[in-house]
């Protein structure tokens, strides 16, 4: 099947995507919303809007990691809600989070992008991020790749998102959506 004929099918309910800080959600995701002709939500920047304009890191500094997850969750929930159907990227830790967890599991299709730690190290460089500015980087994303890629696990498709060129990303994905909606 040509890459330019996968998206070409029935998608139920939103697509959200969740793993790690610098596993490729956003990007992937717009990419993916473009190819599935979806519109794109990225619950980070409703956050942002929600809060004022206030980034990710200012909400953690100015109220906390607890204010921030339950805003998150109150975000994603309203997100959910929104029609059409639509593809979701999500935090790093909403998928941790039990009840923004349980949340996504109800009403989306979950697509875990798996990245290793080397990429993970790679792409974080990029943008400063609250949860890795006290300590080695490396050693922060290992310590949350261990506790949290089991949690990971539980989504309905897991899809390596190490590639250089995200378009492979967005085709595995597509494959394993087709197969995971329409099981031959």
């Amino acid at each position: 099947m040509a890459s330019h004929d996968l998206a070409h099918f029935y998608v139920p309910r939103p697509v959200a995507l969740v793993g790690m800080m610098g596993a490729g959600k956003s990007t992937i995701g717009s990419r993916l919303a473009k190819r599935l002709a979806k519109p794109f939500l990225d619950s980070d920047q409703e956050v942002e809007r929600a809060a004022g304009g206030y980034s990710v890191a200012e909400i953690y500094e100015m109220w906390g990691e607890r204010a921030f997850k339950e805003a998150e969750y109150k975000v994603i929930e309203r997100l959910l809600k929104t029609e059409p159907v639509h593809v979701l990227s999500t935090g790093e830790g909403a998928f941790i989070e039990p009840s923004t967890r349980s949340l996504l599991q109800d009403q989306t299709i979950t697509v875990w992008l798996k990245s290793d730690l080397k990429t993970l190290a790679s792409r974080v460089q990029r943008k400063a991020r609250p949860q890795l500015m006290d300590g080695n980087t490396e050693e922060i994303l290992e310590g949350f790749v261990q506790q949290r890629y089991p949690i990971y696990q539980t989504s309905d498709i897991c899809v390596n998102s190490d590639d250089e060129f995200y378009q492979d990303a967005v085709d595995r994905i597509l494959v394993a959506l087709k197969e995971f909606l329409y099981p031959t």
